[in-house]
C-alpha cells in the first residue's frame, strides 16, 4: 500500500551516537521526510526555538541532559505540546518505559532501531497528531472551556474560553508563574488523580474556577472542563429565570433532557401524577401548551448560560 507523501514533514532526531544519527537520517530522507539533527538535549532545546518539528525521536540516555529531562523541557513550550516524542534506548526496563511516558513521550522503542518499524510508528503518530490538532480547533470553535493537562497538572493546551475564564479569576493566565506552580497545578493534578467533578482549582476573593475531569484524551493527556465557581447550577438557573418552584425547575430540567414523565417520577422519587401536576403549573407560568414548547424554552436558557 502506498503511503501519502511526507515531504512536508520534519522529524528531529536527538541522539549522541553518530551511527544512530546516520542510520535514521538516511532512512527518513529516503522516505521523503526532512531530518533535523541534535546531538544533545540542550542542542534540541535550542533548535526548537527556531523550528517546530512534526515528530521528535529522542535518545533516552545522553550525557549532561538525558532524554527524559529534555522531553520535559520541550513540553513546557506550549507551541511544542502537541508534538509527539518517541523515545529510543537500549533500556527495556519497565521503570524507564514509565519515565519516558511520564516525561511526555508517546512511544518507546528499543535499540538497535529497526528503520521500517520506526517509519511506521512515525506515520501513526503523525496521523494521531493531525487528528488531535483538528479536534482542538473544533473545540475552540465550539466555545467550550476545556483544559488539557498531564498527570502532574502541567497545562498542555487550553481553549480560548478556558484561558479567558482563568484570566478573569487570576488577573493573568500564566502557567509559569510561581503562584500557579504552587497553588493551581497541584489542584489540577488532584482532579486528574481522583477523577472528581467541580473541584475548586482557583480561588481569588469572590472569583473562583472549578474543574471537572472529563477523561483521558490521549496517552498522558487529560481533559478537564472548567466552570465559573460563581455560576448557578441548571435547576437554580431555571428557577430564577422562569419564576418556578424548586421542584418545578427540577421537573423541567429532566423534561428538557428528554426524560419521560415516568422517568422523571423515578428520578425525583415521586408519582407520575405528581409530575403531571407540576407540568401543568409549568405550562401556565411559561405560557405554553405542551412539553415540547416548555423544553425548548429551557434548552435555550441553558445553552445561553
Amino acid at each position: 500500500m502506498a503511503h501519502e507523501p511526507a515531504t512536508s514533514y520534519i522529524v528531529l532526531v536527538v541522539d549522541d551516537s553518530p551511527e544512530t544519527l546516520s542510520l535514521l537520517t538516511d532512512t527518513l530522507e529516503e522516505a521523503g521526510i526532512t531530518a533535523l539533527v541534535a546531538r544533545s538535549g540542550g542542542a534540541a532545546l535550542s533548535l526548537i526555538d527556531r523550528v517546530t518539528p512534526d515528530v521528535i525521536l529522542m535518545d533516552a540516555v545522553m550525557p549532561e541532559m538525558d532524554g527524559f529531562e529534555a522531553c520535559r523541557q520541550i513540553k513546557l513550550n506550549k507551541d511544542m505540546s502537541h508534538v509527539p516524542v518517541i523515545f529510543m534506548t537500549g533500556l527495556s526496563d519497565s521503570e524507564h518505559v514509565v519515565m519516558g511516558l511520564e516525561a511526555g513521550g508517546v512511544d518507546y522503542v528499543t535499540k538497535p532501531v529497526a528503520p521500517n518499524e520506526m517509519l511506521a510508528r512515525i506515520r501513526v503518530h503523525l496521523a494521531n497528531s493531525r487528528l488531535a490538532q483538528s479536534a482542538r480547533i473544533a473545540l475552540d470553535v465550539a466555545g467550550r472551556s476545556l483544559l488539557a493537562v498531564n498527570r502532574a497538572g502541567v497545562v498542555l493546551w487550553s481553549t480560548p474560553q478556558a484561558a479567558a475564564l482563568l484570566k478573569r479569576a487570576l488577573g493573568v493566565f500564566d502557567t509559569e508563574a510561581e503562584s500557579w506552580q504552587r497553588e493551581v497545578r497541584p489542584r489540577l493534578a488532584e482532579v486528574v488523580d481522583q477523577k472528581v467533578a467541580d473541584r475548586v482549582v482557583v480561588s481569588r476573593g469572590q472569583a473562583s474556577v472549578q474543574a471537572s475531569m472529563l477523561g483521558e484524551a490521549s496517552a498522558g493527556e487529560f481533559l478537564l472542563h472548567l466552570s465559573d465557581g460563581q455560576s448557578v447550577d441548571d435547576p437554580t438557573l431555571l428557577k430564577q429565570r422562569l419564576d418556578l418552584t424548586t421542584r418545578e425547575s427540577e421537573v423541567l430540567l429532566w423534561i428538557a433532557r428528554g426524560k419521560s414523565n415516568r422517568d422523571v417520577a423515578e428520578i425525583l422519587h415521586c408519582s407520575p401524577r405528581t409530575v403531571n401536576k407540576h407540568l401543568e403549573q409549568i405550562y401556565a407560568k411559561l405560557g405554553v401548551e405542551n412539553r415540547t414548547a416548555a423544553a425548548a424554552i429551557a434548552v435555550r436558557l441553558l445553552l445561553e448560560n
